[in-house]
């Protein structure tokens, strides 16, 4: 067997397009374009290339694009009270505040000073509560494209055991709870987990999201299965490489996404998804 490929440069692609649409019916009808702010605090360079991509973006779907970036040296009550300007502005429809934030900074606080309603990473404990109790407004990034990704198979979720390799609050935490939602039956692992290869290969559908280079091996997959891989990692040779041993999964698995070009794109696709929604609900 070897596995399709969920191109996730493909799927952005159609995701910005249908909001850039959404955006522009917006505006015909007389209401303001979705505003978004993103806050850099410092020059971390992979920081900086996100930031300009989604900027970049931004403009490109019809949305108006707010750029705040800080010096490192920002102390944590100055960004707080930037933060509350962007709350009370109303040409603001979302806020994000970019990480890695320098150490003197808080994230949680950070985080938790976004209003919910503008928190289009849906970091904030509200959005992610809403989550739990499955009535999802703005959602996580990266789990949201994912799920938006597993759609392209076809394939139902129903009922399929679905193994999340990872506990991060970005990443594996709200995986797990979107693929609950999906009536998937979750486990998740983490650095405690016990013969973690062996509950791997009982999973229909499998999540990587661990930040190791190539950690998964191609043989902890079972025939079928379809692989996510969320790791962005630099390998020895410099290049990009995920958390799954792409070549010898991709002989096993049903589909696979690839790194680069699989959930990184979809990322910055369903920010924009949020923003626009987080309009829309403001809307009323």
């Amino acid at each position: 067997m070897t596995a399709r490929i969920l191109d996730g440069k493909a799927v952005a692609q159609t995701v910005t397009q249908e909001v850039a649409a959404r955006v522009a019916a917006r505006v015909a009808e007389g209401h303001a374009p979705p505003g978004l702010a993103v806050v850099l605090v410092g020059e971390n360079a992979a920081s900086q290339v996100y930031v300009r991509n989604k900027r970049r973006t931004t403009e490109h779907v019809g949305m108006r694009s707010f750029a705040y970036d800080y010096q490192a040296t920002l102390s944590e009550d100055a960004l707080l009270a930037a933060i509350d300007r962007l709350n009370a502005n109303p040409d603001v429809h979302g806020i994000l505040v970019q990480l890695p934030l320098p150490k003197h900074i808080d994230p949680e606080k950070v985080v938790e000073r976004i209003d919910p309603g503008k928190d289009v990473d849906g970091f904030h404990p509200y959005n992610v509560g809403r989550l739990v109790l499955k009535s999802p407004t703005l959602r996580p990034c990266t789990p949201f494209g994912c799920m938006r990704l597993l759609q392209e198979t076809g394939e139902s979720l129903v009922g399929k055991h679905a193994v999340v390799i990872g506990q991060s609050n970005i990443v594996g935490r709200p995986m797990a709870l979107e693929l609950l939602m999906a009536r998937c039956t979750v486990t998740i692992c983490h650095s405690a987990t016990r013969d973690l290869p062996g509950i791997v290969r009982q999973g229909d559908v499998v999540v990587a999201g661990v930040g190791r280079p190539r950690f998964v091996q191609g043989d902890w997959i079972r025939d079928g299965a379809i692989v996510v891989d969320v790791g962005i990692n630099r390998g020895e040779d410099g290049k990009l490489v995920g958390d799954v041993d792409f070549e010898a999964a991709k002989a096993r698995a049903s589909w696979i996404t690839p790194v680069p070009g699989g959930v990184g794109p979809m990322t910055i696709a369903m920010l924009l998804a949020n923003t626009l929604r987080a309009a829309e609900l403001r809307d009323g």
